[in-house]
């Protein structure tokens, strides 16, 4: 008879279990009264029970596999509830509470939602529409839950619709942030944004470059693919494979899938690290099989499962490789605990997941360590009866370790701080109503209540030293940071590269491409300083040829001669203007190589004018034959230039300058000439300032020969500037940064270009204007004779001083006729010399002597 009534209750409590709920009532999980109703949303059970065929009717299927994780997470709620409610908290308010197994599927937590949202207070279960709900009293008045991504965006869409607030301890999903699509929407949790920063900057940093991706086919798992994707590619890392499992375990082609992603991890053997976004059971499936393939990897593991018991002790867990996890923030867990240690105490009549954990603890209480966990798996599916108060009472207390062990501590703060963050809601509310009345107010009201004002766009959240993460700070986004939507957990970064955004924006500009342009006031500046220089040539080139035959133009080399260092000048002035306007392939290249050619043939010009000065005033024979050697205009012009034509060639062949966008500045791109090569640069102009040094050392030995013909001191001096100007402009074009570094380089060759033709020309040129009587034949004859008797007699006293010292003479005066013989001796050599010079220009045309080829071009 005992046998018999044993299997009467085994089957009562078998068809109690199996069948699907009759009324909403059955529906719930768990329930307790109170003036103000939170809703819970939990999935106790990890999948509905399979049914042979395609559902046949409308109805909510039964829930199989009890899931302890999330049954400690229900307990949770349950005690932070009864925290607040023993709490002066809510002096005079008591909370409730209604929550709901989601069985891990939409479809039910959907239902769920749909009770949650019906009227208050009324038998009917009705769901009124309305196109207002302001005044609407629904059932609950804000909802904890749920744990999974897929499933809070489906329930949130639907509370939106009250504006009910919803609170999530464990959905990470970034589009969640979105408070236009989720006004109602709030969690103590961060975001998968900084989750996946935090995997790819441990990536990073441990050098991999080449992982796998393994994620769920839901919201969840595609999201936190696409943002880890997006992440890696910016940070150099590469991705192997993506493979993705169905999300649900009712879904039957979960194992198959999974054998296809331990194949395609042994075929892609040089991948020694997985990030795996899934949730508890696909990840215990996984590594179950993984560890029958001998597969050991380095696994990174999301926040979903980083911390599971379940996962923890699989068999052989070690055998599959490392695991580097990331959690949640913990908090104080010694009052849960003792929450545990009492559960068996508690009544069990409104707790249908408290009474099944009971009878699955009777039907495993033989079973030990990892095998409990596989027992209740297994046992889970309806077939185990109650057993007597004083064994479950035993049973309990042997297994506290068990469920202590399961707690997941991170997960368990997350869901008190949700309960706590409505309970300061209802409190703030509660300070000017009677909430003991549940029509007090309504639950979008609750939005207003907040620890923290609204962070509005161009903010961001910063949380605060307080263990709430509802409590935070607005804080602006930063330079080419913004945020489009009000609490954002982080401000979006614009792409520094095309876009820029000031402080607190909540956009991004695009970036203005900025050069020096031609209506720029600097440009126009240098380009008129270049055009009145053009001006000048002209000016002189015609002044010049007016005046071919007199003196001061002979004596400037000739009407040739000064015709080329006129040309180069022009095109000196010239090439300024290809240093404005929008930078191009065509003026990079050109700019530099006009200068350098241009002002390295002027150069080269005024070398061989320095060198025939010395050759036509000197009368040192060694001196003069030096001279003679290496006086050969045509060919020493021609060498000089054609060494920098292969420069500039060299240049323009392996290292040419080319158009370059500057983007290192923050608000403006810089539209730019990159010269190719610093060395080729800096080649050209090395090669110039030697050719101008000798022609200083030139200039400068013939500076005290005769003034009204004599161009070597002004010749000096415009070197000195050019020197001054170059050595300037080294430091300055190495400082200065942006669009006005190309008007440094134009206003160094301005500054040189004007030195060298002021100090060439315009002395010719005021003698020719202002002083034509010097501007004679006769004149010049004059001052050359002036010249040598001056020379003469400086000559004259150095050779009595030589003939004095060589005969140690006794007495301190010379003779009179050892005076006049030593006169007569110097005053030969420089009436020598000013025949020479006579002769020269009384037969300038003359083409056979030889005095002609060496005192002109």
């Amino acid at each position: 008879m005992a046998l018999l009534m044993m299997l009467m209750t085994c089957f009562m409590a078998i068809f109690a279990h199996s069948q699907p709920c009759q009324t909403p009532d059955d529906f719930v999980a768990a329930t307790s009264p109170g003036h103000i109703m939170i809703g819970g949303l939990f999935a106790i059970h990890e999948k509905m029970l399979p049914s042979d065929n395609d559902p046949r009717r409308p109805e909510i299927q039964k829930c199989v596999g009890f899931e302890i994780s999330a049954f400690l997470q229900t307990l949770a709620m349950i005690h932070s509830i009864e925290m607040i409610n023993n709490s002066t908290l809510l002096s005079g308010v008591k909370l409730g509470y209604e929550i709901y197994d989601t069985c891990a599927e939409v479809t039910v937590a959907m239902a769920a939602a749909l009770r949650f949202l019906s009227k208050f207070n009324c038998s009917r279960e009705t769901l009124e529409f309305k196109c207002n709900y302001s005044s609407y009293l629904p059932r609950v008045k804000a909802v904890i839950g749920s744990g999974y991504s897929e499933i809070t965006i489906a329930v949130s869409r639907m509370l939106n619709l009250q504006l009910m607030p919803q609170v999530s301890y464990e959905s990470t999903a970034e589009i969640l942030s979105d408070k236009i699509r989720f006004p109602s929407f709030l969690r103590t949790v961060p975001s998968d944004f900084y989750q996946t920063k935090a995997m790819v900057h441990l990536i990073k940093k441990s050098g991999w470059n080449w992982i796998g991706i393994i994620t769920t086919d839901d919201d969840y798992g595609r999201l936190a693919l696409n943002t880890l994707a997006i992440q890696s590619e910016g940070n150099n890392v590469c991705i192997a494979f993506k493979e993705v499992l169905p999300a649900f375990l009712s879904d039957n082609t979960i194992e198959v899938k999974i054998n296809q992603i331990l194949e395609k991890i042994l075929a892609e053997a040089q991948v020694n690290v997985i990030v795996v976004f899934l949730r508890q059971f696909h990840v215990f499936i996984l590594f179950n099989k993984a560890i029958e393939r001998n597969i050991n990897k380095i696994w990174i593991a999301s926040d979903n499962w980083s911390t599971a018991t379940k996962i923890t002790t699989i068999p052989n867990i070690k055998r599959i490789g490392k695991v580097v996890g990331f959690t949640f923030r913990r908090g104080d867990m010694s009052s849960f605990h003792s929450f545990l240690d009492s559960l068996h105490m508690r009544p069990t009549d409104k707790n249908k997941p408290v009474r099944e954990y009971i009878m699955l603890l009777s039907a495993c209480a033989y079973a030990k360590g990892s095998d409990f966990s596989q027992c209740i798996s297994n046992h889970s599916q309806g077939n185990m009866a109650y057993m007597a108060d004083k064994d479950m009472e035993r049973n309990f207390s042997l297994r506290n370790d068990f469920l202590w062990d399961y707690t997941e501590p991170g997960l368990v703060h997350s869901i008190k701080l949700a309960v706590f963050a409505l309970g300061h809601a209802i409190r703030d509310l509660c300070q000017v109503r009677e909430c003991q009345n549940p029509s007090a107010f309504q639950p979008w009201e609750q939005i207003q209540s907040k620890c923290s004002k609204e962070c509005s766009p161009g903010q961001m959240k910063k949380t605060t030293k307080s263990q709430h993460i509802c409590c935070y700070e607005c804080v602006n986004c930063p330079e080419n940071h913004f945020s489009n939507q009000s609490d954002m957990d982080h401000c979006l970064l614009c792409n520094n590269e095309t876009h820029w955004a000031p402080v607190r924006s909540t956009m991004c500009f695009e970036k203005e491409v900025e050069y020096l342009n031609w209506t720029d006031p600097l440009a126009i500046l240098l380009l008129a300083l270049s055009f009145l220089g053009i001006v000048f040539v002209l000016a002189i080139g015609i002044l010049f040829t007016k005046n071919l035959n007199t003196p001061v133009v002979k004596s400037s080399g000739g009407l040739a001669i000064c015709y080329v260092i006129l040309l180069c000048h022009f095109l000196n002035f010239a090439s300024a203007s290809f240093f404005i306007g929008e930078p191009q392939d065509f003026t990079c290249k050109t700019r530099q190589t006009l200068f350098g050619v241009s002002f390295t043939l002027c150069v080269s010009c005024i070398l061989m004018k320095s060198l025939k000065i010395l050759l036509a005033f000197s009368f040192d024979p060694k001196l003069q034959n030096l001279l003679k050697c290496l006086y050969k205009p045509i060919p020493v012009i021609s060498t000089c230039t054609g060494i920098q034509v292969v420069i500039c060639t060299l240049w323009l062949v392996f290292a040419a300058p080319a158009v370059e966008e500057n983007i290192s500045l923050p608000r403006v791109i810089i539209l730019q000439c990159e010269e190719g090569s610093i060395l080729a640069f800096a080649a050209m102009l090395g090669y110039i300032a030697i050719l101008a040094f000798i022609c200083f050392l030139s200039a400068f030995k013939g500076r005290k020969l005769p003034e009204n013909y004599n161009e070597a001191k002004f010749i000096t001096f415009g070197m000195l500037i050019y020197f001054i100007a170059w050595i300037t402009f080294i430091p300055v074009y190495v400082t200065t940064f942006g669009k006005y570094l190309p008007a440094v380089e134009i206003i160094v060759i301005l500054i040189s270009n004007y030195g060298i033709l002021c100090c060439t020309f315009f002395p010719k040129c005021y003698v020719i204007l202002c002083k034509q009587e010097t501007n004679t034949k006769s004149a010049f004859l004059q001052m050359i004779y002036s010249y040598s008797s001056h020379s003469a007699d400086s000559l004259a006293v150095s050779h009595v001083s030589l003939d004095s010292t060589s005969s140690n003479m006794t007495t301190t005066n010379p003779s009179s006729s050892d005076k006049c013989a030593a006169w007569q001796r110097s005053k030969d050599l420089h009436a020598q010399a000013l025949a020479r010079m006579c002769r020269e220009k009384a037969t300038s045309g003359s083409k056979t002597l030889p005095r002609k080829r060496n005192s002109s071009i």
